[in-house]
């Protein structure tokens, strides 16, 4: 597999070609020419003899950028900026948490990519490149606020997809609570909490690119950022609300659970008040002693049986009376 591929848009022809390591040297010599280049491979030593040796990068923002793990950030240069964000994983389905690293470089006439897996982001980029080649001569900068935007969206589609899914493990909370629906609401919990984490994280960086001049990042795009930085902010905000919302549901489960689980102490309870009395009459009445007038009374046993039904009904009639029936 070629480490990495080159969009190659000429503003002169207003032509956008691809290729490989080939395209490099005539970006270099035509001043007129501009480059997405998207790293496709994962050898970090020939990757970063490339961002170090052929762009000028800083060693640390690509010590960054080559990492797995790292959290979000914003690093400004003298001539090009380096944005890390954390994207959704391809493969990441439903509501369950899935990220993969994305590293943006951005320079005047370059914008470099990298990711720490398959990424979902810069395909649709590409796809959008495929229908609509003028996208390219709005700028490097342009294509990156864009990768940031279908970022974001990511996130903002499956929070939005996670709505009717608690609307219905409310109604099955009250209707049919069973421990899996718990489970579901704990795990949403964990889940939304670290999509939090990561939005405060990309909130901090899309707030300090619209506050304050980022290189090789045009001022005009001011807008499209602030649009960024408000879906972030609305994305946090949906990402609260629905682990508040898990929270409550959660909590409302184990109430009916509990409520339940009175409601059978009260039952089993009453049961048992009945059954005390009649057990104790009838335990007396079977103790093996000779000296027993009642036993041999010819109505002693009807007898004993209209007091045991004297006390259930009278019980039944307290129980009733306290409403514990």
């Amino acid at each position: 597999m070629s480490l990495f591929k080159i969009y190659l848009y000429d503003k002169s022809s207003k032509q956008l070609q691809t290729g490989g390591e080939e395209m490099l040297s005539r970006w270099r010599d035509d001043a007129d020419t501009t480059i997405w280049l998207d790293f496709t491979g994962h050898n970090k030593d020939l990757e970063s003899k490339v961002l170090e040796g052929t762009f000028g990068l800083h060693p640390l923002a690509v010590r960054d950028a080559l990492r797995d793990r790292h959290p979000p950030k914003l690093e400004t240069f003298e001539n090009n900026s380096f944005i890390l964000l954390k994207e959704l994983a391809a493969d990441s389905p439903d509501i369950h948490f899935a990220t993969e690293q994305l590293a943006l470089f951005i320079g005047d006439r370059f914008l470099i990519t990298r990711s720490s897996g398959t990424s979902a982001v810069t395909g649709l980029l590409k796809t959008e490149l495929q229908d609509n080649h003028d996208i390219f001569s709005q700028g490097c900068d342009y294509l990156a606020i864009r990768l940031c935007r279908i970022t974001v969206d990511q996130y903002l589609g499956k929070l939005l997809s996670l709505e009717p899914r608690l609307e219905e493990l409310e109604r099955e909370v009250l209707e049919h609570p069973a421990d899996t629906v718990l489970a579901e609401l704990l795990n949403y919990k964990t889940e939304l909490k670290k999509f939090r984490r990561v939005f405060l994280y990309h909130e901090q960086i899309f707030r300090a690119i619209k506050t304050k001049p980022v290189p090789a990042v045009s001022a005009d795009l001011i807008h499209e950022i602030n649009d960024i930085h408000e879906h972030q902010e609305r994305a946090g905000s949906l990402a609260l609300l629905y682990y508040e919302l898990a929270s409550d549901l959660a909590d409302g489960y184990l109430s009916v659970a509990s409520h339940r689980l009175n409601q059978i102490m009260k039952v089993l309870t009453v049961v048992m008040a009945i059954f005390v009395p009649l057990s104790f009459l009838a335990g007396i009445y079977g103790m093996n002693f000779e000296n027993m007038p009642e036993l041999h009374s010819p109505s002693g046993y009807f007898v004993l049986l209209g007091i045991m039904g004297c006390i259930v009904t009278a019980l039944l009639f307290i129980f009733r009376r306290k409403h514990w029936l």
